[in-house]
């Protein structure tokens, strides 16, 4: 009987040292090969200066073509870039990178069908939805760096000053 129990115990030890594996594998490497290194290179960059994106400008911040990540939620962007895990190219909200996530957040909607090409005033959405535009954005400002407005189209850019620019970043507009 000892000669039983102890292979059972052996056997799952290494049952559950291979389980311990297989998750490290799935999500220890979430962003798979190099992805510490994106991480890494994530977490260099200097905290960015403060000026406002049209739609184009701000689809080169996804995370693949440039190393931070830019979403505007409600005409304001935010630098997401240290929730790479969770907005980078292999992340479950990545579809949002580099994009305005306004709608697809409010519909709590993952699919390309919640972006759109153009700039969305949200004037469709009803009233639950616009409010749960405003909440994304709240959590947004607590957690993430603010770094401008999403332009509609025909309008300027602000000039922000460096003063403006250095103030603490958790004073958004």
């Amino acid at each position: 009987m000892a000669s039983g129990e102890m292979l059972l115990g052996v056997g799952l030890l290494a049952l559950t040292v291979l389980a311990a594996y297989r998750m490290y594998l799935r999500w220890g490497t979430r962003n798979g090969p190099g992805g510490a290194a994106r991480q890494g290179e994530a977490a260099a960059l200097p905290r960015m200066k403060r000026r406002d994106f049209s739609l184009e400008q701000l689809r080169e911040f996804d995370g693949a073509r440039n190393p931070r990540i830019l979403l505007a939620v409600n005409g304001k962007v935010f630098d997401v870039t240290k929730g790479s895990k969770f907005y980078g190219p292999e992340g479950p909200y990545g579809i949002f990178a580099g994009r305005d996530a306004s709608r697809g957040l409010a519909t709590f909607c993952l699919d390309k069908d919640a972006l759109r090409d153009e700039y969305d005033d949200l004037s469709d959405l009803n009233a639950v939805q616009m409010e749960s535009v405003r909440e994304w954005e709240m959590q947004f400002k607590e957690k993430y760096d603010y770094v401008g407005r999403l332009l509609k189209p025909g309008e300027e850019p602000s000039e922000y000053t460096d003063e403006e620019d250095t103030k603490d970043h958790t004073k958004q507009e």
